[in-house]
């Protein structure tokens, strides 16, 4: 899949997960869409969309945008689209880490940085991913 061009409505899963906000400055040369999966430049600390790049590090979803340009990113529970062919995930990856595709896609392998994004908590009857994104210590496997 592409990665995202505009906003999108990300479902949120209310289940009592840790809800953490964090405000970051938006790195230099980047657009960051409300709904997308937000990451941090390990380097310079700033937000980017989630990518197969190296030196990421997951945060959650995009909230929006304070009033002085910075973004809100909150952790919590999300539904994301799944990954296609040999990237897509089954029941059998239920609780297992997860890997960044594009900003809004997961997959069961990741790119050749292996971005961890979170834990896939459920397989919605739409198809779509239950992933818990920004709360755990995740490594690249």
């Amino acid at each position: 899949m592409a990665a995202l061009t505009a906003n999108r409505n990300t479902q949120e899963i209310l289940c009592h997960s840790q809800k953490f906000r964090r405000i970051r400055n938006v790195k230099n040369g980047y657009n960051l869409f409300v709904g997308s999966i937000a990451a941090v430049d390990s380097l310079t600390g700033t937000a980017l969309p989630a990518s197969d790049s190296p030196g990421l590090i997951v945060l959650g979803r995009a909230e929006g945008f304070a009033a002085d340009g910075r973004i809100v990113i909150k952790s919590g529970m999300f539904k994301y689209d799944n990954a296609a062919d040999a990237e897509k995930l089954g029941n059998e990856d239920i609780n297992h880490v997860v890997y960044i595709v594009d900003d809004h896609t997961l997959g069961r392998i990741g790119g050749s940085n292996k971005i961890p994004a979170g834990v896939l908590r459920e397989i919605d009857s739409d198809g779509m991913l239950i992933v818990e994104i920004g709360n755990l210590a995740l490594t690249n496997a």
